[in-house]
């Protein structure tokens, strides 16, 4: 048990990290529950009951503090967590304040100033909290009942310390940049020392991609399981050399896999499993993209460059067929695609209205939608020369040079080139990160496989990443 929490920990503390350097908007936030759930009532009620209680012993004849202590002593530990290093006089005026020996005494013998205690807490909270809380610190002066001021200073106290949090992360997050690396493959190195067979689905991963380089390549593979296109040289059976795969070509058919990923079907890598959701959303968006410049190239040949033309069309177009797919899965593409068909023929009708065109006639309507219906194939013509475009052009992301600025831009893809660039970039930055993270684990697998005759630190000619 001990060393399962031990592995649990790990991961915990590796994901953490991972996050906090790929999600620049990563910020902790308060564990919260759904509002009916059995979770939020339970909590509710402790609460209620515990507040309650503090009232009425705050409310007796002579006051009880021992709950009022209890929480004044958790206030103090709060603010001094809240304090910098360089805060030491602010640090040494919280402990003579809020001195809990002295509250003590004061409370035994019917003297403790509980307001004057609270005033100072709310002065030291307007000194530390963040801007955006200084409308909430100062709505607490006007609160005269002791028991809910000690309730509404410890909110927002809470509020504060994860402020501070959050700053704590931005501060060291350039910090973590620089040294995540090592970290992460130290900690990854921890993990599979615990469990050595976890490396079995990130070896299947590249066991496929390599199958489907050699496939590709109009060398035979240089082994039963595997192989290559761009290649390297090195000494074989029967022969003076044998063409193998180049480590690059294989890991990086890999990472384009992902992109073709069958949700359900198959498990994640364990080196990519921390990006996993980020690329199940890449993923997602890249299928979006795909539908959304198909539908749009299938409009554009059917109504002619004069009417798509026209300012602002492909725009509401693109908008409305966006709209119609967000969230979808692939299993309700083609029901949304007929809602998109609609909305596109409404718009296109009312654009030639406008300029005076005659309408389309039946047939002719009746063929746009069926185009518009069939993209939901992935076999689909356009679809398939879309989705080999857009997979070209984020492949140039997840190479040393990356993309040659517009040089490099798919033709037919302008009306989504805005969205096809940050969704490149995106992919791109988690996919650098993992090679430069897990190199030496894919090279190792890689070199294994490719090359099993091979001494394992042999110099074999091939390519490093």
């Amino acid at each position: 048990m001990n060393e399962l929490q031990e592995i649990t920990d790990d991961i915990s503390k590796l994901t953490i990290v991972h996050e906090i350097v790929l999600n620049g908007d990563f910020k902790p936030q308060a564990a919260s529950f759904s509002p009916d759930s059995l979770e939020n009532r339970v909590k509710e009620t402790l609460h209620k009951a515990f507040w309650d209680n503090l009232e009425e012993q705050l409310s007796a004849s002579p006051p009880d503090y021992t709950w009022a202590i209890q929480l004044l002593q958790e206030i103090k530990e709060a603010l001094l967590s809240l304090l910098l290093p360089r805060h030491n006089q602010l640090r040494s005026q919280i402990e003579e304040a809020l001195d809990m020996e002295l509250i003590r005494q004061e409370a035994e013998h019917g003297a403790l100033d509980i307001h004057g205690l609270t005033a100072y807490v709310l002065g030291t909270m307007a000194r530390l909290c963040a801007p955006i809380r200084d409308e909430e610190v100062q709505g607490l002066q006007s609160l005269t009942d002791p028991a809910q001021l000690l309730r509404e200073i410890f909110r927002v106290l809470g509020l504060m310390k994860m402020d501070m949090l959050n700053f704590t992360i931005q501060t060291l997050r350039t910090h973590l940049q620089e040294h995540t690396v090592q970290y992460e493959r130290k900690k990854f190195q921890q993990l599979l020392d615990k469990l050595p067979s976890s490396l079995d689905r990130t070896r299947e991963w590249l066991c496929k991609a390599a199958a489907e380089v050699s496939a590709s390549s109009s060398q035979p593979p240089p082994h039963p399981a595997v192989s290559g296109s761009a290649a390297a040289q090195s000494p074989g059976p029967g022969s003076s050399s044998t063409t193998v795969p180049s480590l690059g070509s294989v890991l990086n058919r890999g990472y384009m896999n992902l992109l073709c990923w069958e949700p359900g079907q198959k498990e994640y890598p364990e080196t990519l499993f921390m990006d996993q959701a980020r690329l199940q959303e890449v993923q997602a968006q890249v299928n979006q993209l795909t539908i959304i410049a198909a539908v749009l190239l299938v409009t554009s040949g059917m109504c002619g460059s004069t009417l798509c033309g026209s300012p602002g069309i492909v725009a509401r177009l693109k908008r409305v067929t966006k709209v119609l797919l967000e969230g979808l899965s692939c299993t309700r593409c083609e029901e949304a695609l007929e809602d998109v068909g609609d909305q596109v023929l409404q718009e296109v009708s009312r654009t030639l209205s406008q300029l005076g065109y005659p309408a389309f006639t039946t047939d002719k309507c009746a063929s746009l939608k069926g185009q518009i219906k069939s993209i939901a194939d992935k076999g689909n013509a356009v679809r398939h020369v879309i989705e080999q475009r857009i997979h070209s052009f984020l492949s140039l992301f997840i190479s040393p040079d990356g993309p040659n600025s517009q040089k490099d831009f798919p033709k037919g893809l302008d009306t989504i080139q805005e969205e096809l660039l940050e969704v490149g970039h995106r992919f791109g930055r988690v996919i650098q990160h993992n090679r430069q993270l897990f190199a030496p684990y894919y090279s190792g697998i890689l070199k294994n496989v490719l090359l099993p005759d091979a001494e394992p630190d042999s110099d074999t000619g091939m390519d490093s990443f």
